[in-house]
């Protein structure tokens, strides 16, 4: 694993909300915004960002926790900024807090971690779990 991120440091990444974005189940759309698990995904994104400057060739990213308050509403159309301060950087544990707006306005905020592991930690995780 790399030292090239500290405490403190911040990833932004910016989103506009699509159609796949919203709220929509197999019942059908559920309302126009921007649903939680769609968010969930992006905040992973944009906290992978330290892990894909800190990993090796031989490691990678494996999240440990997500939590999200959501605040307030995205529409379809809508470009979010998400913004990820890393919090926490103890051994191979990348633990950062994030908020997501729209201009000044808070939509959501919570905290996400990760650990990096080399590549062959992992598959030997997933041939336990096979087995």
């Amino acid at each position: 694993m790399k030292a090239v991120c500290a405490v403190g440091d911040i990833r932004k990444i910016t989103k506009t909300v699509t159609e796949a974005d919203l709220a929509t189940f197999e019942t059908g759309n559920v309302h126009p915004f921007y649903a939680t698990f769609s968010l969930g995904r992006d905040v992973e994104w944009a906290c992978r960002q330290f892990v894909l400057d800190m990993k090796e060739a031989d490691e990678e990213g494996i999240g440990t926790f997500l939590n999200i308050t959501h605040k307030s509403p995205a529409l379809l159309g809508d470009e979010v900024e998400i913004t990820a301060t890393l919090t926490e950087l103890h051994g191979n544990t990348v633990n950062c807090s994030f908020v997501v707006t729209i201009a000044d306005r808070l939509v959501a905020e919570g905290t996400q971690g990760q650990k990096i592991l080399k590549r062959e930690k992992l598959d030997r995780l997933i041939d336990q779990i096979r087995a």
